[in-house]
């Protein structure tokens, strides 16, 4: 059975029903909205968004190991461990063995990853722009505070939290 396509909400009826939502909840919209934006600029150019989560990282610091690459992109060393595989078969990246310990291995951006960065980049800040269209600066201010003072609050949580309630 073929059915209609949903028609999105208008945008005064969507930020109504929102509204009264809980804070983790609209930055649960955002955050989904921003990543299918992205997502979708990406892959134009052939770049899988885990791919560019990791790469962002080598942009700024290359020679990372995986686990301190799986730290600095929030992401856990599996699904690392997987995406660097998969950018190693692409070309993106490399992965060698350091001459004075051979058991420490480090990704290194090669040429083709690197050069996935200036379209990866502005393909990010295109999707801010648009997120951010006609908010005041000051408004914008208040929330990157805002935000950065509920990431604080909630690894503080999730430091004082039994190990045994840890998820990864």
């Amino acid at each position: 059975m073929h059915r209609p396509a949903r028609k999105a909400p208008s945008g005064r009826r969507f930020r109504s029903a929102l509204s009264s939502e809980r804070v983790a909840h609209l930055v649960k919209h955002a955050f989904r909205g921003t990543s299918r934006a992205l997502t979708r600029r990406l892959n134009a150019h052939h770049v899988s968004y885990s791919h560019w989560t990791l790469l962002r990282v080598l942009w700024q610091s290359d020679g990372l190991t995986q686990r301190e690459l799986s730290d600095r992109a929030g992401v856990t060393e599996p699904s690392t461990y997987a995406a660097v595989h998969a950018m190693e078969e692409l070309g993106y990246v490399t992965r060698e063995k350091m001459p004075d310990n051979h058991k420490e291995v480090r990704v290194f951006l090669t040429p083709r990853g690197a050069a996935l960065r200036e379209a990866s980049v502005s393909a990010a800040e295109d999707v801010n722009r648009i997120a951010l269209h006609g908010i005041p600066a000051g408004d914008i201010a208040t929330v990157r505070r805002t935000l950065l003072a509920m990431i604080e609050n909630l690894e503080h949580d999730e430091a004082l939290a039994p190990r045994a309630r840890r998820k990864p």
